[in-house]
């Protein structure tokens, strides 16, 4: 299991997730759920993929060979699409055959191929979107009503969301809303882990304004996740029923 969340503010883009993949009890390994296909100033496509590692990394290994494919046009190509929404199009499209091929090879198995992607990015003139692509292809995207996106374990580190995220949150403010997200989905469930990589895209700067990939044992992230638990603690007892 993962967790990714994505934000889409009026000010930009917040993206976290985490690394852990879970086979089992004994087969518990790190593997980066965060993708970036980027032209500095004219456009910037991140993903963040959950589900089945075999889905995934087949689905960007083949979108990657499509940006370099000497045919590559802007109906085949994310790098040459001329909207986000054909971006989500086109990659929603290859996840579901991809989905579909792998289910085919494991007809005969009780081998689960599914996975799910968010997708958030700006071409240059265009507008910043963020969308969740479904393992079927299919794909709904972020509003001003639902500024924000999640994929993977998601239920521990909705809460804060819903009550602090609305599209005019600060980009700072932003980060410690995911990170603490994430922290109360750490406690909470064991499949979901350490490192986490976070990115921050600027509206209109097409580009990635900030990336970091914080460690099991960050000062910062410590600092931030003892402050929240004392300050729940605090909150808790003065609540009066």
């Amino acid at each position: 299991m993962t967790y990714c969340v994505g934000l889409k503010l009026n000010a930009g883009l917040v993206l976290l997730s985490d690394t852990r993949t879970n086979a089992g009890l004994d087969n518990i390994a790190c593997y980066r759920k965060m993708y970036f296909f980027e032209e500095p100033g004219e456009r910037v496509v991140v993903v963040m993929t959950a589900g089945s590692l075999s889905v995934t990394q087949t689905t960007l290994a083949r979108l990657d060979e499509a940006i370099t494919d000497e045919m590559a046009d802007e109906t085949t190509s994310i790098m040459l699409a001329p909207t986000m929404l054909q971006v989500a199009t086109i990659i929603g499209d290859t996840l579901s055959r991809t989905r579909r091929e792998i289910i085919e090879q494991c007809r005969d198995l009780t081998q689960q191929a599914s996975a799910s992607m968010i997708v958030a990015g700006q071409r240059k003139g265009g507008d910043m979107r963020m969308f969740l692509i479904y393992p079927e292809g299919n794909f709904i995207e972020a509003t001003e009503d639902t500024p924000f996106l999640q994929i993977g374990e998601h239920k521990y580190g909705k809460p804060i969301l819903d009550r602090v995220v609305t599209p005019a949150t600060s980009l700072a403010d932003a980060q410690k809303a995911v990170l603490l997200s994430m922290d109360s989905t750490l406690r909470s469930n064991l499949s979901v882990g350490m490192p986490l990589d976070l990115a921050i895209i600027e509206k209109d700067a097409c580009a990635i304004t900030a990336r970091r990939r914080i460690l099991d044992g960050d000062a910062d992230f410590m600092r931030m996740s003892a402050a929240w638990s004392a300050a729940l603690r605090e909150s808790f007892v003065k609540v009066t029923i």
